[in-house]
């Protein structure tokens, strides 16, 4: 993204004509505004994700959202109240058995969403165990119990199936009524009791420095610059683009382009590593196996994409760099305090294999009228009832942000900066005005007196 000191240029083109939709696969159902940004500053790209736009490469977009067919919501986590679920627990320990045994999970993920931290299916209904036909049910070598006979159901020798969930929850008396006859006092203790003694819950970097031991495997996260590529970049560009070379092709089937990125810029409160276009990349024994591209902003981490190899799809490294991203943000933030959000692009309700985003919680999805951000538990009601809502529910809202003099938007003409009012005196007789004015609604008053829109 540009200097601190430049201007972001764009190129706007409308958004009339329908595209097919990857998501629901309507050839003519996605509609969506764009523009080019010839360069962007971190500050403008910003403001612009929380109006509901969003870049591939330097390509910026936002969806037509009660025009599309699939509507697009942003999301954001607020990484530092984020606590792994169980199903992140579990990717967690998955990566961390592989690391030590180097024991590969059987199965590979093929149900990889197109866009951010893609790869999970989305939400799964819970597992019911019949622990009777999974536990060994041999002793000293013999079987206890004859096989049912065919065709007379479930042997009525066993104990009738369970939920894992009731187990659980009586193993955990069992464990209590223990401690009690045992004599142990859960309030009073001799010594000062640690976390964990505590009972309370194991944060997300404990959970990832558990997973990484120094056994058989030897994973590495490296964080490098793309845009001025930076020396560590350059070395391991051509490694990185034969992962990605085989992601697009094992894993969309589409054919290999390589992704463009943004300038870098600092700032005295911003992170040591500066803003920008950073990829983060995954080493495992010395070669990488996958690139998280993320963009560095003033109040987040923004997840753009991640491609890995093929050989690896099984240890679910979507989610897994979605988790190591989300402690990145809360590492960043002990450097500036107001980075402390992390995005995941778009939620998509009416798709079930984008709706894992919302498992990333606490969470907010963004109104699409007023821009103002809402817990995401108050969006799903209306999400089950409608594919396109206005999240926010105050009747009375509007957008705070909206451009209301056109004229005061800034064009770039004939190399010179001017505002729209002065460009429109100088061609009379114009007939932009009501694309400008569209322009200037969807980017909203901060950006429109910001940022320069190319005039031919």
């Amino acid at each position: 993204m540009a200097g601190s000191k430049s201007y972001t240029i764009v190129e706007y083109f409308g958004g009339d004509d329908g595209h097919r939709c990857g998501y629901c696969k309507n050839e003519r159902g996605n509609f969506s505004h764009g523009m080019w940004s010839h360069t962007m500053t971190v500050q403008d790209y910003q403001d612009l994700i929380d109006r509901g736009w969003r870049r591939s490469g330097k390509y910026v977009y936002k969806p037509t959202m009660n025009k599309t067919c699939c509507p697009q919501y942003t999301i954001r986590c607020h990484a530092l109240k984020f606590q792994p679920s169980k199903s992140h627990k579990k990717i967690l320990k998955k990566m961390s058995k592989f690391i030590s045994k180097g024991e590969l999970p059987k199965g590979q993920d093929h149900g990889e969403p197109m866009d951010s931290v893609c790869e999970e299916a989305g939400p799964r209904e819970p597992s019911k165990v019949c622990h009777s036909e999974v536990k060994s049910s041999v002793l000293d070598g013999k079987t206890t119990d004859p096989a049912p006979k065919p065709g007379m159901g479930a042997d009525p020798s066993r104990p009738p199936c369970r939920k894992a969930k009731d187990l659980r929850k009586e193993r955990r008396l069992q464990k209590g009524q223990t401690r009690q006859h045992a004599g142990v006092s859960s309030t009073v203790s001799p010594n000062p009791p640690t976390p964990t003694q505590n009972n309370q819950p194991k944060t997300l970097e404990d959970f990832i420095n558990e997973s990484l031991p120094d056994n058989c495997h030897c994973l590495e996260v490296r964080l490098v610059r793309s845009n001025p590529p930076s020396p560590q970049f350059k070395a391991s560009f051509d490694a990185s683009y034969q992962v990605y070379k085989l992601y697009q092709m094992a894993i969309h089937k589409d054919p290999p382009d390589k992704p463009s990125e943004s300038q870098a810029e600092y700032s005295p409160d911003g992170p040591e590593v500066g803003y920008g276009s950073f990829h983060q990349q995954y080493w495992l024994d010395g070669r990488i196996v996958a690139v998280g591209v993320v963009d560095i902003l003033p109040t987040c981490v923004s997840s753009v994409y991640l491609y890995y190899h093929p050989d690896f799809a099984s240890l679910s490294l979507g989610s897994y760099s979605a988790l190591r991203e989300i402690a990145f943000t809360r590492q960043l933030q002990k450097q500036s305090p107001k980075l402390s959000y992390y995005y995941l692009g778009f939620y998509i309700h009416s798709c079930p294999k984008m709706r894992y985003k919302g498992q990333y919680q606490p969470s907010d999805l963004l109104c699409p009228e007023t821009y103002v951000w809402v817990p995401i538990e108050r969006c799903v009601p209306q999400l089950e009832n409608s594919r396109y809502a206005r999240l926010n529910q105050d009747p009375d809202a509007g957008d705070a942000r909206v451009l209301k003099d056109v004229g005061r938007a800034l064009v770039l003409y004939r190399r010179t900066v001017m505002a729209y009012a002065a460009y429109s005196r100088k061609r009379k007789g114009s007939s932009d005005e009501t694309e400008v004015q569209q322009y200037g609604r969807l980017v909203g008053q901060d950006c429109a007196e910001r940022i320069l829109l190319y005039r031919a």
